[in-house]
């Protein structure tokens, strides 16, 4: 019996086919709140994931990143709206209808922070020149993410947790090291014909059209903490991990280190320098020897057997003592000591 991810891993039942993206992340038709859909998600992403390793890993990876998709599109204002009137839903004119709402105003609605917090921390920011996001996290009010978040409210942008994407490798090179590192962004993947882009900060008009000319898609820019960005940035842009011309489209395979050589031994290099050592003594000794030989025998000639010794026996002991004792000796000492 064939696999039904829907069915047997997020209970969907088969008369929703396609599941819309409120069946897909288990959630009521037209939530509006942007944590309880991240919650749902976050909870569905680590069910997934424990397939990710067996045989399933192919599909369980196709539907996290149809879960992600998902998610993206209900915590953007603009596409949430366009998405929810494709579904039938009708909406009232408001004067913002794309429901965006500054940092400090969505951190009080959500309890993160009260009143009289938001005022210290508007003129914390103020004094600093700092965005509310990043004057909050400095006071220490709340965590980066949750800054993160609200301020994703503020641009009009999706927030998303890096920690819980694969980035597609092919956009990966497409994107050079240098580029993502200036701008602290990290290419996700495509969903409807767009390049998912993590970044810390609103864009600018000019990464748009380099991104735009490097990827031969338009991008679309989903908010993400710099921590995670940088973290992200540090395992798939590792040094010399890819290539960094500009013009180099292909992933560049990393450098094989050089085979190493295999330390000696300890004990047989000892061994060798005792032996050398050993036969360096040997050597010398057997010099010595050759040398007193030489020695005492010339002294024993002039000192002691020409004193008193009649003539003919003058001429034969210092023959007998220089030219033969001392070659003896020499070819004991050289045959003893010198192998």
């Amino acid at each position: 019996m064939a696999l039904d991810v829907y069915k047997d891993w997020l209970g969907i039942p088969e008369e929703f086919r396609p599941p819309t993206h409120y069946q897909l992340l288990r959630l009521v038709d037209f939530e509006d709140d942007p944590e309880k859909i991240r919650a749902h998600y976050k909870k569905l992403n680590a069910h997934v994931r424990k397939y990710a390793t067996g045989q399933y890993s192919n599909q369980s990876q196709e539907l996290l990143n149809e879960l992600a998709k998902a998610m993206l599109c209900l915590t953007d204002g603009e596409r949430k709206r366009d998405y929810d009137e494709s579904q039938g839903r009708e909406f009232e004119d408001d004067a913002d209808p794309l429901g965006r709402k500054p940092t400090g105003r969505t951190l009080v609605e959500w309890k993160k922070i009260s009143r009289e917090q938001f005022r210290e921390a508007e003129m914390f920011a103020d004094e600093r020149g700092l965005i509310m996001r990043d004057a909050v996290v400095q006071m220490k009010l709340v965590p980066q993410d949750v800054a993160t978040q609200a301020y994703s409210q503020e641009l009009g942008l999706s927030y998303i947790d890096v920690d819980d994407t694969e980035p597609d490798e092919e956009l990966l090179d497409k994107v050079p090291r240098v580029t993502a590192r200036r701008n602290s962004i990290i290419p996700l993947f495509v969903d409807d014909d767009m390049v998912l882009i993590a970044c810390a900060d609103e864009p600018n008009a000019e990464l748009e059209d380099e991104l735009r000319l490097r990827l031969e898609r338009s991008p679309r820019f989903v908010l993400a903490t710099l921590k995670s960005i940088k973290e992200a940035f540090a395992k798939h842009y590792a040094q010399g991990a890819r290539a960094e011309d500009d013009k180099t489209r292909k992933k560049a395979r990393p450098k094989t280190p050089p085979p190493q050589r295999r330390p000696a031994k300890k004990k047989p290099r000892a061994k060798a320098s005792s032996s050398s050592t050993g036969m360096g003594q040997n050597k010398m000794l057997a010099v010595l020897i050759v040398c007193w030989s030489v020695i005492l025998c010339v002294l024993i000639d002039q000192f002691v057997l020409k004193v008193g010794s009649d003539p003919d026996q003058a001429k034969w002991n210092p023959f007998f003592l220089t030219w033969f004792i001392p070659p003896v000796v020499s070819a004991i000492a050289f045959w003893r000591f010198w192998k």
